[in-house]
This record gives structure tokens, C-alpha cells and sequence, in this order.
């Protein structure tokens, strides 16, 4: 059994296949795609991308329902027989998917492994503790997948890992990996070129739940708070105030709310507040449905970019000349 969960792992760009295979003992139950690799995620945005780097040279099954708060998920015992049979276990790590994450070690089969997507890519240094992840409760902002650059970061360790267990088809993963790096790097582009038109002092975010804080430090936003402060909790009466002075304050123009999680507070203080409330944010809950284009991480954060964009004042015409479409076909399930 292997489990690549080490926070003091550097990022990404100083790790190599050597490394991983160093601390590898899984080379003798190491199963080719082709004969049927079972990779086993978490949330909808990663199995997303390890349906795009893994193409159809494995089997990908995600565990994590669609519109369910993953925070808080509990894992049903049925679970445990995918967890037990599964080559790889893609979880984001950071406290995410503690119950989760539990089940797997408790189930998961000689040589497999567990591979913290987001512990492996995030120095300990760089952890953000903010409204929604106070410091003193020893969870940092696990949200990495909102931002354009970890996105990255996961797709290529999410490549490496698939090449480790099955070097035959390393140019595939390569080539898909290429591919997928290509096109977010178009849509982070277009984005920094469409927050330009943004007015001045505007590029400020007020949540339902802070799941930007890392897509906001790379792109310099500003995220002023979120209604969730902790434990998931509505604020009390008092908090509430604050923010809508707050809201007042800060002059923006929109709040944005979730379309999986409605928020009567959020909707209480852009009206209290005389601003517009979006509520139409996801956070790892694909558009569309499984097998079209936009259910996918580009067609995610795609839209969430361009809302966020355009109920803060400008426009997306950038974002929206973004192609998404993928010359892999996602062969992945998606609980929904």
C-alpha cells in the first residue's frame, strides 16, 4: 500500500517521476490501462481532470455526489467495495474528505495507492486560513482547484502518477496533459484580460463560502468575506449587520451566491445592501450533464469566471471565445 499524502512535499514543478517511483512499492500489482486500471476520485473537478489526462486507458469512477456539500460528506458503506478494488484513490486532501479518506485505508487493496492532490501541490506555507477556514480549527482553504495555475499543478501530477502505474501509455497522458495545460492557459488568460475591464476598485468577492481565496491571491482579487464564517453555519444576526456595512462600505455591485446551496442570508443582505445577489456559483458541481462539453472543470470555472466577472462590472467576451471542448471523450462516472 502507498500513500502520497506529505504536506512537506515541495510543489509540483520540483517533482519528478524518479521521486514518486522512489517511494513506490506498487510496481508488482501495477496494472496497464488497458487492462483495466480502476481509478477511484473525490470531487467532480478532479474527476474531471483525470478523466481528461486518463482518456479511455482507465476506468475512472467518482465517489463524491454532485451537489453535495463534500465538506460534510459521509461516504455510504457501498463505498468501501470500489475503495477495496480501485489501483488509485484521487482524493484533493487539505481536510476535505476525512470520512472519506478514512474508508479508503481502511479498505484499500496491496498496492494501491492514495494520492493527496492538493496536500502534494501546496507547501504548508502557502495554506490560506480565511472567513470559512479559521486557522484555529487546522483546515486550510482546500479549494485549490478554482485557480487556473493548481489546476494545472493537479492535472500534471494526476499525469505522472498515471504514467508511474502504466508507462506504455505515457505519450497518451502526455499528449492529453498538453492539451488540457493549453487550454486553461487560454481561459486564464482571457480572464486576466477581462477582470481589465472591471472597474477600478471592484475585482471583490463576498461568498456564500470562501472557495476562491487561491484563484483570488493569483489573480488579485480581493475576497472581502463569506457568509459561511465556520462549521458551515448561518452567521448570527449581529454578523449579518456587519456585513452589510461591510457590503455598503465596499461599494460592489453583486454578491454571489451558490445554485447548489441557496442562501436566504446572502439574499437578505444584497437586498439590505441595495446590491444585485448571483446565486448561481458552483463550486465543484459540473454544468450540464455527464458526457457534454461543459460538464467538465473548463466548462466550470469558465462560467464561474464570466459570472463573477460580469456581476462585478465588465464584460467576458474573452472568457467567452474560450474553447472547451476536449479532444478526449469523459468516460468518467459521475454520481449525481
Amino acid at each position: 500500500m502507498r500513500k502520497i499524502a506529505v504536506p512537506v512535499i515541495a510543489v509540483l514543478s520540483t517533482m519528478t517521476l524518479g521521486s514518486l517511483a522512489a517511494c513506490s512499492n506498487s510496481s508488482d500489482s501495477s496494472t496497464s490501462g488497458s487492462d483495466g486500471l480502476l481509478v477511484a476520485t473525490t470531487v467532480s473537478p478532479i474527476t474531471s481532470i483525470a478523466a481528461r489526462i486518463g482518456g479511455d486507458k482507465v476506468s475512472i469512477e467518482g465517489i463524491v455526489p454532485e451537489g453535495t456539500n463534500s465538506h460534510t460528506f459521509e461516504p455510504a458503506p457501498a463505498v468501501a467495495k470500489l475503495l477495496s478494488t480501485a489501483d488509485i484513490i484521487f482524493v484533493n486532501g487539505l481536510k476535505l474528505e476525512d470520512p472519506t479518506l478514512e474508508l479508503a485505508e481502511a479498505n484499500m487493496k496491496d498496492g494501491a495507492e492514495i494520492i493527496e492532490i492538493g496536500t502534494l501541490v501546496l507547501p504548508e506555507s502557502d495554506y490560506i486560513y480565511d472567513f470559512s477556514f479559521p486557522k484555529e480549527e487546522g483546515k486550510p482553504n482546500p479549494h485549490l482547484w478554482t485557480d487556473t495555475a493548481y489546476a494545472i499543478e493537479y492535472a500534471a501530477l494526476i499525469r505522472d502518477v498515471l504514467t508511474e502505474r502504466d508507462p506504455a501509455d505515457s505519450d497518451y497522458f502526455a499528449a492529453n496533459f498538453e492539451s488540457f495545460k493549453s487550454q486553461v492557459e487560454a481561459l486564464d488568460a482571457a480572464v486576466r484580460a477581462d477582470q481589465a475591464t472591471v472597474p477600478a476598485g471592484n475585482l471583490k468577492l463576498l461568498t456564500y463560502h470562501d472557495a476562491y481565496a487561491y484563484f483570488a491571491k493569483n489573480f488579485g482579487w480581493d475576497v472581502i468575506g463569506a457568509v459561511q464564517p465556520k462549521n458551515f453555519s448561518d452567521p448570527t444576526p449581529r454578523e449579518v449587520a456587519q456585513l452589510i456595512e461591510q457590503v455598503t462600505a465596499e461599494g460592489v455591485p453583486t454578491i454571489f451566491g451558490s445554485e447548489v446551496f441557496p442562501s436566504p442570508v446572502l439574499q437578505e443582505i444584497g437586498s439590505a445592501a441595495g446590491v444585485r445577489y448571483e446565486d448561481s456559483l458552483r463550486d465543484d458541481d459540473l454544468p450540464g450533464a455527464p458526457g457534454e462539453q461543459d460538464h467538465s472543470w473548463l466548462g466550470l470555472m469558465k462560467y464561474n469566471y464570466a459570472t463573477m466577472i460580469k456581476g462585478l462590472g465588465g464584460t467576458s467576451t474573452n472568457i467567452d471565445a474560450v474553447d472547451i471542448t476536449s479532444p478526449v471523450t469523459d468516460q468518467a462516472s459521475y454520481p449525481q
